[in-house]
């Protein structure tokens, strides 16, 4: 996920250093944000998966698995996220709808842009919180 964001970045700076190429470089800063949400997406349904033992049927399922990721479980587990992480991965999880349904040259550039520019302290929000979440499975696993 840190090379997406790195080439996400890379593309963004490159679509304002090359205005006529611009749609080739905000297609490629698009994809690598679906690719990452993606990703912690793929991260979520291991645990919903995994620690939970049930993952969000369908349809749906991807603002509910959103939405578990945010719950403390009583006996179970404590929220995997905090709600702030999770207001901020919703409109990522909008973004990969409008990414999954549009053509790409419909995509608006001033979204993707702030998309690119807001998702490392995001990610790296999220990241600590999934640290401190696999604390607390060490912690009930030993």
């Amino acid at each position: 996920m840190e090379r997406l964001i790195a080439l996400a970045q890379r593309a963004l700076q490159a679509a304002h250093g090359r205005p006529r190429d611009m749609d080739y470089y905000l297609d490629s800063a698009a994809l690598d944000l679906h690719a990452i949400y993606a990703g912690l997406e793929n991260l979520g349904r291991q645990i919903a998966s995994t620690v939970d033992g049930k993952v969000p049927p369908r349809p749906g399922w991807h603002r509910e698995l959103l939405e578990q990721m945010g719950l403390d479980i009583p006996n179970l587990r404590p929220p995997v996220l905090s709600a702030q992480a999770i207001h901020f991965l919703e409109e990522y999880l909008r973004f990969r709808h409008v990414l999954r349904n549009v053509y790409t040259y419909l995509l608006d550039a001033g979204r993707v842009g702030r998309l690119v520019k807001q998702i490392r302290p995001i990610f790296d929000q999220v990241k600590q919180e999934l640290q401190n979440f696999m604390q607390f499975l060490g912690q009930v696993g030993s």
